[in-house]
Parts: C-alpha cells; structure tokens; sequence
C-alpha cells in the first residue's frame, strides 16, 4: 500500500513538472509578440512631409471619377442624401487644372454619414504614382464635413516610404461646379520614417 501511494505521488509530481516544462517551453517557443529592434526593420531617423495638391471629385459627366454603389430607401429624399455610399478613384494634380501632372489618386469609400449636414464618413488612400513617392500610400480615415471651408482628416497610416505614417490631411474646397464637380485642394502633414 505504501508502494501505490509512492508511485502515485511520483506520477502525480511527473505529470506536474512535464505540463510545467512544456507550458513553459511552447511560451518561449509560441509568442504571439516580441520586441524588434527598428533598425533591423531599416527604420531611420523620423521626418515630417509636406504634400500639396488637388483632389478632382467628377460625379457627372464625361469621365466620372466618383459613383454611387449604394443607398437608403430614403437617401432620394433626405437634403443631405444619407445613406448614399460613393466608391472613389479620383485624380490628383500638382495644380488646380485636370491638365496639370497627375501625382497619384484617391481611392476608396464615401458614405453619406450624417442626417443634419453634408459629411461624409470617408475611407480612402491616396495613391502616389510620380515623383519621389511613387509606390507609396498614405490611408485617411475621418469626417469629412464638405461644406466647411477646412476640413481635417487624420492620416492613420500608409505603405512603401509612408509606412508607420501618421498625421492629418487639410481639404479646402477650392471649386464646385453646379453639376457637383469639385475640386478640393490637399495640404498634408505627415510623419514617417
């Protein structure tokens, strides 16, 4: 009898240590995350960007660059069409003129967000096709107030040399045309390594 319990105590104290050693090995082994050093990530010294250049939103006529793909049963009526989803691919110039060079798009979602005013929720990177940047996005993320003369978005991240981008966007309308075409001038502050 006192055989038995010896050998269950040792069988009891043997699966103790061997979950203890294998919950203990499969931690160092099975991290869901770990420190990196930024320099094996090639990351350098911080900066901060200025961009500049405009945003051409063509919702009729020829060439349209912004299209419905979706609406509430009362988007027809409500006076700030909510509920109306656009899905984007817009120009964007070095100068106000469609003519001017062409640095990249924007592209992404606008949905008609809010009951009391034109804003829009928007969804959006800005893809960079010429020039330093070319490659690279930046991803906005924000309320987009249209009526107002300054709206600010915040730059929530990006890809090739925007990557771990962060900082925001300044859109002023620069013209709008009866039909709804606009033209939006782009101020944008961004840090990124």
């Amino acid at each position: 009898m006192a055989k038995t319990k010896t050998l269950t105590f040792l069988f009891i104290l043997f699966t103790i240590f061997s979950i203890s050693t294998l919950t203990t090995t499969a931690a160092k082994n099975h991290r869901f995350a770990r420190a990196l050093s930024p320099a094996k990530l090639g990351i350098k010294a911080e900066k901060l960007s200025h961009l500049h250049f405009y945003f051409h939103d063509t919702i009729s006529g020829k060439n349209v660059t912004a299209v419905r793909v979706a609406e509430a049963a009362g988007t027809k009526t409500s006076p700030t069409i909510f509920g109306a989803v656009n899905v984007i691919d817009d120009p964007l110039t070095i100068k106000p003129e469609l003519s001017s060079e062409r640095v990249g798009s924007a592209q992404g979602i606008l949905a008609a967000a809010s009951q009391s005013e034109f804003a829009f929720a928007t969804t959006f990177n800005f893809v960079f096709t010429s020039g330093q940047f070319n490659g690279s996005t930046l991803s906005v993320l924000g309320r987009n107030s249209v009526f107002s003369n300054i709206r600010e978005l915040p730059i929530v991240g990006g890809t090739g040399v925007f990557r771990f981008a962060r900082g925001y966007a300044q859109a002023h309308t620069y013209s709008r045309e009866n039909n709804g075409n606009a033209v939006v001038e782009y101020n944008v502050y961004v840090y990124h390594y």
